[in-house]
């Protein structure tokens, strides 16, 4: 699956000992000095204040179309404008000046860039809105460098902390349970602390683990309080009647009274046994991060059994700590056993009843949950080419086919899909010509080319959704009975949301950063709760991770909210702004439309000199690194740019947005197409802008864009120079069955797939300088995938350079990234200068 892939300064929050209970807090207000707050005091938006105040030396954020540039200002650290001929000073030594500034930027962009964590650290996330639609929980850290996140609440125009990491467990707050650990990688988490959380239906009871300890805040002015637990806590949820909280202990699933008092309701037969936690390639390749769900009468629950005994074990050793027994991780590579997936209804009496469905025609599950019209699952056979919702009898077990869905290649999943409406209309996605359709009660309710991206949540009748227009943004929707569809969210940008009780909060990744917008809609009434959907209200909607900007809490103009949509107000982002300033320019590339975004040194001058190109791309499914936004990768691929590169990214077939069809073109070859795609793009973009040099390309990337990478000097040699491949995946076989079988399908029913696909075999081709690049660490694309096909080169006497990160995961950390620019830059400007010279 693709990497999990979020960035101003001028408000920071710095918590200062106390005691348990309270803390004081100082918050750095950009109009004076700071001044204290105790715990439970909020912070005020200026009454009809609209627009953000700026810090003086920092100026706001330009629009793509301004004619301006941005620099920066050397005595702030910040961006400053200056005209197009970079005269920021109105006089003949400001070009100069530019030059200097912006290598400074540049500079200091690396350090920037890892301490921030890829600019996701102090952006608001895991959002919840309670029922009434006047509270809106979320997980914020304290500063654009600060990891540790901190539970907060949004209520009328204030903001209040509820949980401080430092205020309960000091510095422990990074010591987790092994499965808590295996969670936050599927998650891609960088942050430590309050990560996550739920809470009951009502929103006044949210329950967190911190460092394997069980706690829980009541959200009416309470403080945080320990809940007495069996053992380290992994996934607590408490019911929805806000009594109880269930949670996973050594693989066994309890359930501890808030009051007191704590059972096991479904204990782990062996080690390979797990109840109430997902499988690998659950958690990994399908989103399905949790592994039980509360009745809506909070007296049951639904929970999964897993048994991995089947499973192959990988062996995750650090060579750079010899002594260290090696990880064990259940791995089901391509073609090889799948982990035994179950269900139960438990009571908490410790009563359970086994669901029942054909396990071994569909033996993936994909998606469960238990809302007013009972417990149901989605059940996926090892083809991935049916789909099938089952409503599942709460007292027998049994369950009942209510929709099916089939594709001769790949059923594609569609997050919060199967949901109910309070009526009981199934809401799924249906896949017609290149048109993704979102369906309510068996009817299409999205036009043609509005392309469904994921189902937000249902409330009543009422169903909140994305979906792309265009491939470069994707939107925010509601679908209504009486009044159709709705666009909520405006401005360009990718946006995510919540919505209840008359309150929708907006999350967008914009060409400005992030923001997030709590609109409250115009005669809202209170909501006693949602009539569809899942029963516990416990699964806050997460942020889309990329540039922040800041703004108080109820400051500044929300530029994503729909006109007319009522009274809105901005939740705070303590994200850093980045130090570069993005210049993309969207292109439309090739016969195929390709979407692409050329990105061109801020010192250029078009026409002055020829640039070597550095082609970026992701390429692959679950991902798209072209939009109108500040995503990390977007500041990136800028920051290549400054350092004399003309960088190009661009979004291939087999890229999402563009409809089934566009996605499917891969299917049985994932290799091909996407380079064919990255060569035509190449070539039209040196046709529209003649300053890149095509003698001197270089292609750079990570997963599945290293695998491009590596891909392109294997086979286009004529075309790529040169290619850094990041945690490139060289062998399909070796990854995992329901990601690859997805695309390739089973191989021992398809190996030409995997031979076509693989790079694995084709070592013999490079001609081209090559550096691979891989985490020891890694779980997700084992290092194996770089050891071996090095030894394949070597042996066919291709030489090639290596770069192993001792203790590096599928994400690495921050002192790699920055020093990863640096090797990238360095190894790329040395082997197309080299290229060069040798004609």
């Amino acid at each position: 699956m693709p990497d999990g892939w979020t960035a101003t300064a001028g408000h920071s929050i710095h918590p200062a000992r106390r005691t348990a209970g309270s803390a004081r807090l100082t918050r750095k207000s950009p109009q004076g000095p700071a001044r204290p707050r105790t715990r439970g005091e909020r912070t005020t938006a200026p009454p009809g204040n609209t627009t953000p105040p700026t810090p003086q030396g920092i100026t706001t954020t330009i629009p793509e179309d301004s004619t301006l540039d941005r620099t920066l200002d050397t005595a702030t650290g910040r961006a400053s404008d200056s005209t197009p001929d970079g005269t920021s000073d109105g006089t003949a030594d400001g070009a100069a000046d530019r030059t200097t500034v912006h290598s400074a930027a540049a500079a200091a962009f690396p350090r920037q860039f890892a301490r921030t964590r890829r600019f996701s650290l102090g952006v608001p996330r895991h959002l919840t809105v309670s029922p009434d639609g006047r509270r809106v929980l979320f997980v914020r850290t304290g500063s654009g460098t600060d990891p540790v996140g901190r539970l907060w609440q949004y209520e009328d125009g204030e903001e209040r902390l509820l949980a401080d990491p430092a205020l309960l467990v000091g510095a422990g707050s990074g010591a987790v349970p092994e499965e808590e650990r295996l969670r936050r990688e599927r998650a891609r988490e960088r942050s430590v602390g309050v990560v996550s959380y739920a809470t009951d239906a009502a929103v006044r009871l949210a329950a967190f683990a911190l460092s394997g300890a069980l706690w829980a805040v009541r959200t009416d002015d309470g403080a945080p309080f320990p809940v007495p637990a069996a053992g380290p806590v992994v996934d607590p949820r408490p019911s929805p009647d806000g009594r109880h909280i269930a949670y996973v202990t050594g693989r066994c699933l309890h359930v501890v009274d808030v009051a007191g008092g704590d059972r096991q309701l479904a204990r782990a037969e062996s080690p390979d046994v797990s109840y109430g936690l997902p499988e690998y390639v659950a958690a990994e390749s399908m989103h399905r991060m949790r592994g039980h769900w509360w009745a809506p009468d909070s007296r049951r629950l639904l929970v999964a059994r897993v048994d991995t005994g089947r499973v192959a074990r990988r062996y995750l050793a650090d060579p750079a700590d010899p002594a260290k027994p090696p990880r064990v991780i259940a791995y089901p590579a391509a073609g090889t056993p799948n982990a035994e997936v179950g269900a139960y209804l438990v009571a908490l009496d410790g009563e359970r009843v086994e669901v029942a469905w054909d396990r071994t025609a569909y033996e993936y599950l994909v998606d469960a949950g238990w809302d007013a019209h009972g417990p149901f699952l989605a059940v996926q056979s090892r083809d991935q080419r049916t789909l099938r919702t089952l409503a599942v009898d709460p007292v027998t077990g049994a369950t009942e086919v209510r929709h099916e869905r089939t594709d001769p290649a790949w059923v594609e999943l569609v997050p919060g899909t199967p949901a109910r409406t309070a009526s009981g209309a199934l809401v799924v996605p249906e896949d017609a010509g290149d048109t993704r359709y979102l369906t309510v009660g068996g009817r299409r309710v999205t036009p043609e080319a509005l392309q469904l991206c994921e189902v937000l949540g249902v409330e009543g009748e009422s169903v909140l959704f994305t979906a792309s227009e265009d491939p470069l943004e994707t939107h925010v929707w509601r679908h209504e009975p009486e009044h159709g569809n709705q666009r909520l969210s405006r401005g360009p940008g990718r946006y995510s949301g919540v919505a209840r009780g008359g309150t929708v909060v907006l999350a967008g990744s914009t060409p400005g950063g992030e923001e997030v917008s709590v609109v409250r809609e115009p005669g809202a009434a209170p909501a006693g709760g949602a009539a569809g959907g899942s029963s516990d209200g416990s699964a806050p909607a997460d942020v889309p991770d990329g540039g922040g900007s800041s703004h108080a809490p109820g400051e500044g103009p929300a530029h994503g909210v729909a006109e007319g949509s009522g009274a809105h107000a901005v939740i705070a982002s303590f994200a850093e702004e980045p130090v570069i300033a993005p210049r993309p320019r969207h292109l439309t590339l090739g016969a195929r439309q390709l979407r692409g975004t050329l990105f061109l040194p801020s010192w250029h001058r078009e026409g002055a000199e020829k640039l070597p190109v550095l082609v970026d791309p992701y390429g692959g499914p679950g991902m798209q690194k072209v939009g109108r936004t500040r995503d990390w990768f977007v500041c990136v691929s800028q920051w290549f740019a400054e350092q004399g590169f003309a960088v190009l990214a661009v979004d291939g077939r087999g890229t999402p947005g563009r409809g089934p069809a566009w996605e499917k073109t891969i299917h049985g070859d994932q290799l091909t197409p996407a380079l064919e795609d990255q060569v035509d793009a190449l070539h039209a973009a040196a046709a529209h802008c003649g300053d890149l040099d095509l003698t001197r390309v270089g292609i750079r990337g990570w997963s599945f864009g290293g695998y491009l990478a590596a891909g392109a000097v294997l086979h286009h040699p004529d075309v790529f120079h040169a290619a850094v491949a990041g945690a490139p995946p060289t062998d399909m076989r070796l990854y995992d069955s329901h990601w690859k079988e997805r695309y390739l399908g089973h191989p021992d029913q398809y190996p030409e797939n995997y031979a076509r696909s693989s790079l694995a075999g084709r070592g013999h081709l490079l001609r081209r300088p090559l550096l691979l690049v891989h985490g020891l660490a890694d779980d997700n694309v084992a290092v194996a995938h770089t050891l071996r096909f090095s030894a394949e080169l070597l042996a066919a006497g291709r030489p090639h350079s290596v770069l192993p990160l001792s203790g590096a995961t599928h994400a690495p950390a921050d002192a790699v990234n920055e020093q990863l620019l640096y090797a990238q830059r360095d190894f790329l400007l040395d082997a197309l200068r080299r290229s060069a010279d040798e004609g």
